[in-house]
């Protein structure tokens, strides 16, 4: 659709830290987009940086789980493992760290969390049964049949979940691709997604 209207679109996926170091190293990109905002300040040739999408973080369990009430998770937990993204490097761990910090719940939890390397390694660990619980984004949930959401964080308890891109070269492509993305298009199809608007 997209690709439709500028010629092919290549992409290559990876960590938000990864993919700026990568770019900082010469590798060649023309459009960056990354979940943790902070690494965009990493990435000097960046231009026309802007908010293209936001999400929402929710809890996961398996297919079968019933739902959860926040306050609760810490006696649903039982002898388990929380499932979640590093807190200090992976961006859907740095909010679901926050949020539970917001809810009051972080120090009960924190000695049972299983810290994984990104987002979709949280849920893999639910789908398959090595966890019962999970935090990931709303959108990550809807990518496998194996988990279902049992509770979605408020959004007054972390941060807005801000997703940035830039264009990185000056090729008519690369800002035709940008403008597409932030466009009536492109914003259609991230929705039929699971994404949210830009947060205000």
């Amino acid at each position: 659709m997209l690709a439709a209207q500028m010629g092919d679109v290549v992409v290559s996926y990876g960590g938000s830290g990864t993919l700026a170091r990568q770019v900082q190293q010469g590798a060649p990109a023309d459009v960056i987009l990354l979940a943790n905002a902070a690494w965009m300040d990493a990435v000097p040739q960046a231009r026309d940086v802007a908010d293209f999408a936001s999400n929402s973080l929710v809890l996961i369990g398996a297919a079968g789980a019933a739902d959860v009430d926040l306050a609760a998770l810490p006696a649903a937990l039982g002898e388990g493992r929380l499932a979640m993204g590093y807190t200090e490097a992976v961006p859907a761990g740095i909010y679901a760290r926050e949020a539970l910090q917001g809810l009051g719940l972080w120090e009960a939890i924190a000695p049972r969390v299983a810290q994984v390397d990104n987002v979709r390694a949280a849920l893999i660990l639910v789908a398959r049964g090595e966890a019962p619980f999970g935090v990931v984004y709303a959108t990550d949930a809807r990518a496998s049949d194996a988990v279902r959401v049992v509770a979605a964080f408020p959004e007054g308890s972390h941060a807005p979940i801000r997703y940035l891109g830039a264009e990185l070269s000056e090729r008519p492509e690369a800002q035709a691709f940008w403008e597409a993305l932030r466009g009536e298009l492109g914003q259609g199809i991230l929705a039929d997604f699971g994404y949210l608007p830009v947060a205000e």
